[in-house]
């Protein structure tokens, strides 16, 4: 099968990245050819209006901005974007609502060549144009309302992070169970969401549930207690967690 030809274009702020990505694509991903790099939000967008890249890799924090503002600024975005960031748990967190993909400095080759190989499919795709829109809503300002994306194997379905009465785990996947009775199964495990989802609102009184706080009707005193939900669920509170469930329960009440 032949590959696609990817034109790149390279942000970051440190010559010696790009530097180090630039080697990464000569020695591993010869199909790649890098039109274009850039070091701040401004040359960043006059080199995507310039290049018409397949794929832009795109670090988070910049002078005059950061990764996350530059995508607000562009008004078509007919192009793949893999974010490219050091540790940073606020952006990590809404790039993850958002299903988009990125890489953790410094630049893994296996993991660039895998990210590049999956954007072939993705370019100007309707999925990456609904990510990218949740990324944009979830880093608006405002922390309340926020979206997330849960990837089946049929769709993407974008929900509201507080229309999750809870979810559940079933070894390496995980159900969401919505307000209007839908469930959604993913194949992520419940771990990786409890990082994901607002812990001022979600908590795991067990190691299979995860719930939210606001569709919690009340709780029945009978072994280490179990809480009914408002959708009429029953949740089963570990004996490990029963201290740290109580506790959270008072604050609350």
């Amino acid at each position: 099968m032949e590959v696609k030809q990817l034109r790149v274009i390279i942000i970051d702020d440190e010559k010696r990245i790009r530097s180090s990505i630039k080697n990464i694509l000569k020695l591993h991903y010869p199909n790649a050819e890098v039109v274009a790099e850039a070091e701040d939000i401004v040359s960043a967008e006059e080199a995507i209006r310039d290049n018409k890249p397949d794929v832009v890799l795109l670090d988070i924090k910049m002078p005059g901005g950061t990764g996350i503002d530059l995508v607000k600024n562009i008004s078509l975005i007919n192009f793949k974007i893999i974010f490219i960031t050091a540790f940073d748990s606020y952006a990590i967190q809404a790039i993850k609502l958002s299903a988009l993909d990125y890489l953790l400095k410094p630049v893994i080759p296996d993991e660039l060549v895998s990210a590049l190989n999956k954007a072939c499919e993705q370019i100007n795709s309707e999925q990456e144009k609904g990510k990218l829109s949740v990324l944009n809503h979830n880093t608006s300002g405002s922390y309340k309302g926020r979206k997330i994306i849960l990837k089946t194997q049929s769709e993407d379905h974008i929900i509201e992070e507080n229309e999750i009465v809870r979810c559940e785990a079933d070894r390496n996947y995980t159900t969401f169970i919505l307000y209007k009775k839908k469930e959604i199964v993913v194949s992520k495990n419940l771990k990786e969401y409890e990082e994901m989802l607002d812990p001022k609102i979600f908590f795991r009184p067990h190691n299979s549930h995860l719930v939210n706080i606001h569709f919690i009707e009340k709780i029945q005193k009978k072994g280490n207690g179990i809480l009914l939900m408002k959708d009429s669920s029953e949740v089963p509170i570990s004996a490990r967690k029963h201290a740290e469930v109580m506790d959270i329960l008072s604050r609350i009440s």
